[in-house]
């Protein structure tokens, strides 16, 4: 494997920083070094939640990813992924929930965020929410559908995200893991169908 920048963000609540644990395990199961910071802002608020991830098959020594450095903005909510686009690299990939979290009164507006979105050359929009409702039958498994959406672009076999999904939910039961992981199941097979 390359070495691999990620920004992971979203908002307070959406399960960003649960996704990114789920991948951090994934990767140093599959033998990688990964370095990762997080940043929780106002999480119960509904405020910006952010992680940077740095992965890669010999030793990190720093977990902060510069500006045009980032090769995936895996983003929860369409506005924290323009948030985060100084951070992408030239070639970089986008992938984001099309569905806004209107969290402040100043939120821009939806079609404009989605224009400059679409208009990226590497990008994949996706409808997170809706696909983790008819998916997994409930809309809070967005994240896993976001992260299987950028699972295409990260190298490390796809079993060790369901792997992770499965160490973390076991102590809540069979039926969690089942919805989590269809949520995850169904994100991948969008993105390997984009176009």
């Amino acid at each position: 494997m390359k070495d691999l920048n990620l920004v992971i963000c979203g908002v307070g609540g959406q399960g960003t920083l649960l996704a990114s644990r789920i991948l951090g395990n994934a990767v140093t199961d599959a033998g990688y070094d990964v370095k990762v910071s997080e940043v929780h802002g106002m999480s119960q608020r509904g405020g910006d939640v952010q992680s940077f991830m740095r992965i890669s098959d010999r030793p990190i020594y720093s977990d902060l990813i510069a500006k045009g450095r980032a090769d995936i903005i895996l983003s929860v909510e369409p506005m924290e992924a323009l948030r985060y686009l100084p951070y992408l690299r030239e070639g970089g990939f986008v992938v984001t929930n099309s569905t806004p979290f209107i969290n402040i009164p100043n939120y821009p507006e939806v079609e404009k965020v989605m224009s400059t979105l679409k208009s990226l050359p590497h990008q994949v929009i996706i409808d997170a929410d809706t696909i983790a409702k008819e998916s997994a039958g409930n809309v809070r498994a967005s994240n896993f559908v976001m992260l299987g959406a950028a699972s295409p672009f990260i190298e490390i076999p796809f079993e060790y995200l369901e792997e992770g999904i499965r160490a973390i939910f076991s102590r809540k039961g069979a039926e969690i893991v089942e919805m989590n992981l269809k949520a995850l199941r169904a994100g991948r097979e969008f993105a390997q169908n984009y176009k």
